[in-house]
């Protein structure tokens, strides 16, 4: 019987959402020859974090799932176990970067990648706190049904399986790296309003995250395809492809990972949207297969991000995603030109050559980036407004945002050079994670 870590990273209330993922881990049990470690990695505050522990407690016990719900406290203790065996450089500052003081999409993920390892888990399922499932006749839409069908598989013996296949043959002996879906319901990113307001505006801020030398074609249809999903249309029956998966097409919020998250991690910036997605793009462009399938799940906004505080934090983190991109659009787009000699003889991506670029990448020019932030300052006093307001704040930024947005990268490259003593310390040290639901079997 093998082991999967299901796991759901938060820091805001969902005891709903631990109740639907509870039953995605039984459903997962109960059809599949597999152990499931339901792992909650909860950073929210003491009455929420109560909440949620009496949600974990309503799950009962469920043959052959193992439930952990660990709090930041336990988490930092695990990772100064791990990283003092590791025995890696800069054991402060890798801690910070495993577990930052503010918030951090890939750090999250990859808190969990190292648990999964310390449990014996052959691979990550990750969901979202602010999504949910879809439903055909009251029953839940699980996408771990795909993901058990075809995940760590070979991808000849995945094309047996229920998937229609457009994969080249020459790469049916490489395992499958990667199984997702992406979303319906709202943008994966809140900026809604900014079209309903302007749709040149719009146009003109999210057209920031292509590379400066696209063109203005190229820039157009990536403005049309960003942030949709799979758009609105509610699932009715399973189509699925083994295929080598377009970045565009799934989420994070709905998707797996077979031996590449213990090869290379994410971005563990700070307040920067998308720093989780990188993962994605390499698996694709190192032709690694993976299943796109079409369970996908139901985006949908908290409130606090309505509120003052949270318009302004979540802008903020928009625009460190454009400064990002200075420097991700270049690590792309050399992986791209690599494309599988970015694996070694076994077919494992080589992390050395991942950690180079970003190296490379940190030395470039920033002036783009100083161009994107002269685009966005224009563009929100157009639109006027909270949005005027928030270019006021962006202003008296500027010159820390750009000098993050480049230890980022070089941050990233640290973490890519340490994973892989991070990754064998890991499953050293996992007898002394607790289990708060379920025993092992």
């Amino acid at each position: 019987m093998r082991r999967i870590c299901l796991t759901l990273p938060t820091n805001r209330a969902c005891p709903e959402t631990i109740a639907a993922i509870g039953g995605e881990a039984a459903y997962a049990a109960a059809h599949f020859d597999v152990e499931v470690h339901l792992l909650i990695l909860d950073s929210s505050e003491p009455d929420t974090f109560a909440a949620h522990a009496e949600a974990v407690r309503a799950l009962g016990a469920v043959p052959h799932v193992v439930t952990h719900h660990l709090g930041e406290p336990q988490q930092r203790d695990f990772l100064r176990q791990v990283i003092g065996r590791a025995e890696v450089a800069k054991p402060e500052l890798m801690l910070e970067l495993m577990l930052p003081a503010g918030l951090s999409y890939g750090a999250c993920t990859n808190r969990a990648f190292l648990i999964a390892a310390a449990l014996g888990c052959e691979s990550v399922h990750r969901r979202d706190s602010d999504s949910r499932y879809q439903t055909v006749d009251g029953t839940p839409v699980f996408p771990v049904h795909h993901e058990l069908m075809s995940l760590g598989k070979r991808a000849a013996d995945a094309a047996r399986g229920p998937v229609e296949t457009a994969l080249d043959e020459r790469h049916a002996d490489k395992r499958v790296a990667m199984v997702g879906s992406s979303f319906v319901g709202e943008l994966s990113v809140d900026i809604g309003e900014i079209r309903g307001l302007d749709p040149e505006v719009y146009y003109d801020v999210v057209s920031l995250w292509a590379p400066g030398h696209w063109s203005d074609e190229q820039k157009r249809e990536l403005v049309d395809d960003s942030f949709r999903g799979a758009g609105s249309e509610p699932f009715t029956g399973d189509r699925a492809t083994l295929t080598l998966v377009d970045p565009m097409r799934v989420d994070m919020c709905n998707i797996s990972f077979h031996g590449v998250h213990e090869r290379v991690p994410l971005p563990p910036a700070t307040d920067t949207i998308g720093s989780d997605y990188f993962l994605i793009h390499l698996v694709y462009d190192a032709a690694l297969p993976g299943v796109l399938h079409n369970r996908n799940i139901v985006n949908f906004y908290t409130a606090e991000r309505r509120t003052d505080a949270g318009f302004i934090a979540y802008q903020t983190r928009f625009v460190k995603f454009f400064l990002s991109m200075l420097y991700f659009n270049h690590v792309y787009e050399r992986m791209t030109a690599a494309g599988e000699t970015l694996l070694d003889g076994q077919g494992h991506v080589r992390a050395s050559v991942i950690s180079a670029l970003a190296r490379e990448s940190a030395a470039l020019d920033r002036s783009e980036n100083v161009h994107r932030l002269d685009r966005v300052d224009a563009a929100y006093r157009r639109l006027g407004g909270r949005y005027a307001q928030f270019a006021d704040i962006l202003a008296t930024r500027r010159e820390r945002l750009l000098d993050e947005a480049r230890s980022d990268i070089e941050d990233f490259a640290l973490l890519t050079e340490a994973w892989a003593p991070l990754m064998r310390a890991s499953r050293e040290a996992g007898p002394l994670l607790p289990v708060v639901a379920g025993r092992p079997t």
